[in-house]
């Protein structure tokens, strides 16, 4: 493995995931910057980035600006926006870059780069519903895409503030190639130095595809009933609907040639947490509710590929319907 160490790292969006990235990283000896906005970036220009966990609190000091020219060339970029804020990230991402800067997206859902040497008859297909007018694509380049999944639940209580609930910011992250490369390696090392954890994957979208089953089959029916999954595993019927919707994002996955299986009662039955989903929380906070990365451009696969998928698609109509209901969406 090189001996090259990335220390001049930007988080691009330093919310809940971000920010808990941003505290360990620079706390770890990084030399760390975010992008961020409003309230939130005002705080950690006065106070820092505050990370609460059960196991510690981590207060560190990055830089901050709502202008990536602020902060010059990177080693590393990791985005952690939600995926309706991404032809912004594609507006503002160029500064950040050098020739051989990686970004890595550690966002939910089917990423942008998705079929990017992905083999078979749909590589190189562009994905417009989750990067529009592939700016993304032109902007950033799939050749500098590391993908990453997070493992990691996480509020922000106040700006400045990261409440981390369940004390983990697991990651797997992995080429779209599936090659282990000198730079996934030393992104790995990176983030192995620090209290986060990653792991590199050799198959990168099979990861993409269990940490989207959670999503998948969780986020609707707390979504519609604005609930915890704790008090979703209290009635019998929801925890059937969501074996149902498990069960047919899996066949998705698999269509593609992925490995994808979610264990509903492994995953959430024996401990249902007590925290809302991001998705229950942007829709209680007036955010933009992500919907096409994480259940419309599924669905759209499922057509695609001839995959039945009925309690998928009237849960994802009716969640459309709400969110459009709140303003919080628009095709």
């Amino acid at each position: 493995m090189s001996t090259h160490v990335m220390s001049k790292v930007c988080i691009y969006g330093a919310g809940a995931i971000g920010g808990n990235l941003a505290a360990r990283l620079a706390r770890s000896g990084a030399d760390v910057s975010v992008v961020a906005r409003g309230a939130h970036l005002d705080a950690i220009r006065q106070n820092g980035i505050t990370l609460e966990s059960p196991k510690e609190t981590i207060a560190a000091r990055v830089k901050a600006s709502a202008d990536p020219r602020d902060l010059g060339p990177q080693d590393l970029v990791i985005v952690t926006v939600k995926a309706p804020a991404l032809p912004d990230v594609a507006a503002g991402i160029g500064p950040l870059l050098e020739p051989e800067t990686p970004v890595m997206f550690v966002m939910n859902g089917i990423p942008w780069w998705y079929f990017y040497r992905h083999g078979g008859p749909y590589d190189g297909r562009r994905l417009p519903r989750i990067d529009p007018g592939d700016a993304v694509w032109t902007a950033v380049g799939p050749q500098r895409a590391i993908g990453a999944v997070i493992y990691s639940a996480n509020s922000v209580p106040r700006p400045g503030v990261v409440h981390n609930s369940n004390a983990r910011a697991d990651l797997i992250i992995g080429e779209p190639s599936d090659e282990l490369t000198e730079r996934v390696q030393n992104i790995a090392a990176l983030i192995n130095a620090s209290s986060a954890t990653a792991t590199i994957s050799p198959r990168i979208r099979d990861d993409v595809w269990n940490k989207l089953l959670g999503n998948m089959s969780s986020n609707p029916l707390t979504f519609l009933a604005q609930c915890s999954i704790k008090d979703m595993f209290a009635e019998p019927v929801c925890v059937a609907a969501l074996r149902r919707i498990a069960e047919e994002a899996a066949s998705i996955g698999r269509a593609l040639g992925c490995n994808a299986h979610l264990d509903v009662d492994m995953a959430f039955g024996r401990n249902p947490s007590a925290h809302k989903p991001s998705i229950v929380q942007d829709l209680e906070r007036g955010r933009p509710v992500e919907l096409d990365a994480m259940f419309t451009v599924p669905l759209e696969f499922a057509k695609m590929l001839n995959v039945p998928a009925p309690t998928l698609e009237l849960l994802v109509a009716l969640m459309t319907l709400r969110a459009r209901g709140a303003g919080l969406y628009k095709a």
